[in-house]
């Protein structure tokens, strides 16, 4: 492994973690100073209707319910995609760390199948987001600069983590080189993107949660008509 890898690999990675750490915790503490509004309504549901921590973990958890969601129960296929592409950034970043920091695991050639598996998978799904930005007049009129850059950020990257994966840097450099400072570009530069939206989402969730709960509504309750 020659100087620029093993800097591209450990310290660039160390030094954008860091950055991305210190960013998101400002951002938490900036989030923080403001405290969610009393209630202004009195509970309203029914007796035994009302439960605050179940309609609270329901509503954190509902991302992995897509019968509980019309947009997903309408269209499944894209729920689909979202969920290979979410994975695959799971993939992606933590082959990020496997590579510098245990690079044995790569030995198993059932781990390196199912990373480049996933990767090449969210690739795939990406480049169908990418059409379908691109191609609905709806989704065009509501996309910034910031969302196409992100997504064609995200396809490149899932690209060369699944080429990067066999971490095979004796037969040449290049792929790791350049999957590793995409992927410090990408750790850089998400929280200043749309990306940065998992960050927001406990706090949201919790607070509609709490909110639905205390009305009684949330979750449903689907009984016989």
């Amino acid at each position: 492994m020659s100087e620029a890898l093993h800097f591209a690999s450990h310290r660039l990675q160390e030094v954008a973690l860091l950055f991305m750490a210190i960013v998101y915790s400002l951002r938490l503490r900036w989030i923080l100073k403001f405290p969610a509004g009393k209630e202004r309504q009195a509970p309203s549901g029914t007796r035994g209707s009302i439960r605050p921590t179940v309609s609270i973990l329901h509503s954190w958890f509902n991302i992995a319910q897509p019968w509980a969601m019309e947009s997903s129960r309408t269209k499944f296929f894209l729920y689909i995609q979202f969920v290979i592409f979410h994975i695959g950034v799971v993939a992606a970043i933590g082959l990020s760390f496997i590579i510098p920091y245990g690079p044995g695991l790569l030995e198993s050639a059932a781990l390196v199948k199912t990373i480049q598996a996933l990767c090449f998978a969210a690739f795939l799904v990406a480049i169908l987001r990418i059409f379908r930005r691109l191609g609905s007049a709806h989704m065009r009129a509501i996309s910034t600069p910031d969302d196409h850059f992100s997504l064609l950020l995200l396809t490149v990257w899932f690209l060369f983590a699944g080429l990067a994966a066999p971490n095979n840097y004796a037969e040449g450099e290049t792929v790791l080189m350049i999957y590793f400072w995409m992927t410090a570009l990408f750790l850089v530069y998400v929280q200043f993107s749309k990306i940065s939206h998992y960050l927001y989402y406990p706090f949201t969730r919790y607070y509609l949660g709490k909110t639905l709960g205390r009305r009684g509504v949330y979750p449903i309750v689907r009984g016989r008509a």
